[in-house]
């Protein structure tokens, strides 16, 4: 890799390898150390291949989520079995990793813009603007849309398809239409315990000794030909444990975070 070498949106590539490393090793801490993140399905990510990959969770913090994936892919392609034990996994890490992320959220302050360079892909929301739901949904940038195929062509591509991190919102069709155009590999994960531990932009520890958990799971089975845009979103929703059938199996710390946050907004 040549120093001033560069990935198909213009960023440095020597410039986001010390990035990474960087954030890396001061956010290593919050997911062993602080807390204790619990890791299954690594051996999934060491399968997969180099481009074209698509990763479907559900969100609890802006930032937090995705440092954690870093963190996890990283290890898991350097031999680490479910942890991300000793941080030499960063030193190479690897390049084409890239998160899909509002543009508003990105562009709102100094730390998102330079976290933007490690990988975002940022997109216009059309169903949410300043913080609040708008009453007529814009229309979507094309060159959102473009900017995901390219992302996808080059590596791997990390996305929300919820678009907040507020428990069972429905998935956008977005995603679907991502997924049936594109036909990525689609690999969905599962978090928990990030919403307890960061405050809501995962940017401030708010709590120590919780515990994280990070599932990894199998490939979707998705006929990219046969089904439907509300199939895939059904499956989506299924995967990444957000349909409306897993509310009545919510922990009772997750319905006391969600009402605590709830009360907190009416002030």
């Amino acid at each position: 890799m040549g120093l001033f070498a560069r990935n198909p949106f213009g960023h440095i590539l020597f410039l986001k390898k010390w990035l990474i490393r960087i954030f890396g090793a001061l956010t290593h801490k919050r997911y062993r150390g602080f807390n204790d993140l619990q890791i299954d399905g690594s051996e999934i990510i060491k399968a997969l291949p180099d481009k074209n990959v698509l990763f479907i969770s559900n969100h609890q913090t802006y930032f937090a989520d995705v440092v954690a994936m870093f963190h996890v892919f990283n290890a898991s392609l350097s031999g680490r079995e479910d942890n991300i034990k000793n941080i030499g996994y960063l030193w190479q890490p690897k390049m084409n990793i890239y998160y899909v992320a509002a543009s508003e959220t990105m562009k709102a302050g100094l730390l998102p813009r330079i976290l933007s360079y490690v990988g975002a892909i940022t997109v216009e929301r059309t169903w949410r603007a300043g913080g609040k739901d708008v009453t007529e949904k814009r229309e979507v940038n094309p060159n959102d849309t473009e900017n995901i195929r390219i992302a996808l062509e080059d590596g791997w591509v990390i996305t929300f398809p919820q678009g907040t991190t507020r428990s069972f919102k429905p998935v956008r069709k977005g995603t679907a239409h991502i997924i049936k155009q594109h036909r990525p590999i689609v690999v969905p994960i599962v978090i928990d315990g990030f919403r307890r531990s960061f405050d809501k932009k995962g940017l401030r520890v708010k709590k120590k000794g919780i515990l994280q958990s990070f599932t990894i799971k199998e490939p979707l089975d998705i006929d990219y030909d046969n089904d439907t845009i509300e199939q895939i979103v059904e499956k989506v929703e299924y995967a990444i444990e957000q349909h409306p059938s897993f509310l009545k199996v919510i922990p009772a710390e997750e319905i006391e975070a969600q009402e605590e946050l709830n009360r907190l907004r009416k002030f």
